[in-house]
């Protein structure tokens, strides 16, 4: 402190910025102006194939040959050219998914009356009203690894043998109570509209005392098929003969009529569709991130039917051992600026 009282009373500099700024320092004058850097940034973010380079990113060394083509700009060694990027916090060799949604004017409400539904689910399950969350996955592969895991030692993981045997892919279609955390599934080798209708009903069927359903679903085909619409419309004691014919008239007709259809709260079994590309909203995505790391990513599976087993054996094991709700924090305001 008394260094700078002293540099302050000795200066005879005209402005406080100049009496504060540091003082000439021994050595040899930086070699790249802040100008030199400047330009280095800008052609690390700049396309390779601009300048004639058929590669899709650049590199310290590409950087620095680019650089060396200027007449006008100082030798610099692939090193500092290293340097001078992490100094910046510019790493051209990595990248990032993301995707450009196109705009849904409804989206915000969409996600809010979701969440809503989420956070209503303990409350309305004591006027016998259910809530579940419904999505399929498919193409589970039935790897089996060609050797078997040596195990784990100190200082050593389990090892696991690089090479495999395929034996085909199962497809589970699943539905997760959100008031209570347990999951219902039907593992096969479809997807299909038929085979979402009997996921449907057997949540109905399981529950016969429930007086309502809510399900929340993304907008595949099969969520808004004609099959779903006509299996809702028995379920509430309607006409089928008023649905129309699918793809000519009446409420078959589009996929739009039939999900404003599956949407209308009056019928004892409502769908609320989650906006595109909102697969967050969907609280069953949760619990199939919890399978693939309990059980098919280290997995070993001798055949489709042992795959069916391993998957059907966990439904029971969560059920009995894990199965509680999910926190549902996020309430519907937008996640942006």
């Amino acid at each position: 402190m008394g260094k700078w009282i002293r540099r302050w009373r000795q200066s005879e500099a005209p402005t406080v910025a100049a009496r504060l700024a540091d003082l000439p320092r021994p050595g040899a004058p930086p070699k790249f102006t802040p100008e030199h850097q400047c330009r280095i940034m800008a052609l690390a973010c700049e396309d390779p194939a601009h300048y004639q380079r058929p590669i899709t990113h650049w590199t310290a060394r590409e950087l620095q040959d680019q650089l060396a083509r200027d007449p006008q700009f100082p030798a610099i060694s692939v090193r500092q050219v290293g340097r001078l990027l992490d100094e910046a916090h510019l790493q051209p060799h990595r990248t990032r998914y993301w995707l450009n949604a196109p705009a849904d004017p409804q989206k915000e409400s969409k996600i809010q009356v979701i969440c809503q539904v989420y956070l209503r689910a303990p409350i309305v399950r004591a006027n016998g009203e259910f809530t579940f969350s419904l999505d399929e996955m498919t193409g589970i592969q039935a790897l089996e690894r060609k050797a078997p895991d040596q195990p784990m030692k100190a200082g050593q993981p389990v090892r696991r043998e690089f090479e495999y045997i395929r034996h085909g892919t199962q497809a589970l279609l699943a539905g997760l109570d959100v008031a209570s955390g347990e999951v219902s599934g039907q593992v096969g080798d479809t997807r299909t509209e038929p085979d979402f209708v009997g996921l449907v009903d057997s949540l109905v069927r399981a529950h016969p005392e429930a007086t309502k359903f809510h399900c929340v679903m993304d907008n595949l085909n099969t969520h808004q098929s004609e099959g779903l619409v006509r299996y809702v419309a028995r379920d509430s004691g309607l006409d089928e003969a008023s649905l129309g014919v699918k793809g000519k008239a009446g409420i078959l007709k589009r996929q739009a009529s039939r999900a404003q259809f599956l949407s209308d709260p009056s019928h004892r079994i409502v769908c609320y569709y989650t906006p595109k590309h909102t697969s967050w909203m969907n609280q069953i995505e949760i619990w199939f991130s919890i399978l693939v790391r309990k059980v098919i990513r280290r997995g070993s599976f001798t055949s489709k039917a042992d795959l069916k087993q391993r998957l059907e054996a966990f439904i029971d094991y969560f059920n009995r051992t894990m199965a509680k709700p999910f926190k549902w924090t996020y309430a519907g305001k937008p996640l942006h600026a």
